[in-house]
């Protein structure tokens, strides 16, 4: 694997010059900024302001996992997911892991792991998931959002590899969330305990 260097980013970095935001929602914004290319053209860049979000991987130990059934409008369907939220104003990922995970499903977890971070949408947005592996698992009461409406299904690890490989979960979410699961069930990652 290449190692990035100075000269490396030097050769493809974009300055900016000015920012101006051109839709200010709830907890999506829209800015438009004007940058300087690493050739020195001039151009705009739009993108989505997103404040991240959690990713849940919830193992039950005979190796079935929680997914949640949800309909999502830019889409107009309905899609398996893994549970996970957006981030409150300046909240930690694990503390909004915790809590989206018993908000949604009811579960709660005895054990925490940090899988990692990706950046879903880079070519229109900053939004960044951070995933966690949940294990030592209770059934509790779960309190969704007022107008929130999901289903909640417990499936084998081997079901949802399946679901994975014949296209019934597109979500880039969860497909990520599989790949690591997998491996971590290979024994192929550690992750951090947190």
């Amino acid at each position: 694997m290449p190692s990035i260097t100075e000269e490396m980013i030097k050769r493809v970095k974009e300055t900016r010059a000015k920012t101006e935001r051109v839709f200010d929602g709830n907890f999506l914004h829209v800015d438009r900024d004007t940058i300087t290319t690493a050739s020195g053209l001039t151009r705009t860049r739009e993108f989505i302001r997103h404040p991240g979000a959690s990713v849940i991987v919830a193992l039950f130990d005979d190796q079935s996992v929680l997914l949640e059934f949800q309909w999502r409008q830019p889409c107009e369907r309905a899609f398996w997911e893994l549970p996970a939220g957006k981030l409150d104003p300046k909240e930690e990922p694990a503390v909004c892991a915790r809590r989206e995970l018993k908000e949604e499903t009811g579960y709660e977890a005895e054990h925490w792991y940090y899988l990692g971070r990706i950046h879903n949408a880079i070519g229109y947005s900053d939004e960044h998931l951070e995933f966690f592996l949940a294990t030592g698992l209770k059934a509790g009461d779960r309190h969704l959002d007022e107008g929130e409406c999901l289903e909640v299904f417990r499936v084998s690890f081997k079901e949802l590899l399946e679901m994975a490989l014949n296209g019934e979960i597109t979500d880039v979410k969860t497909l990520v969330g599989v790949f690591w699961l997998e491996k971590y069930l290979k024994g192929a990652i550690c992750p951090q305990a947190c």
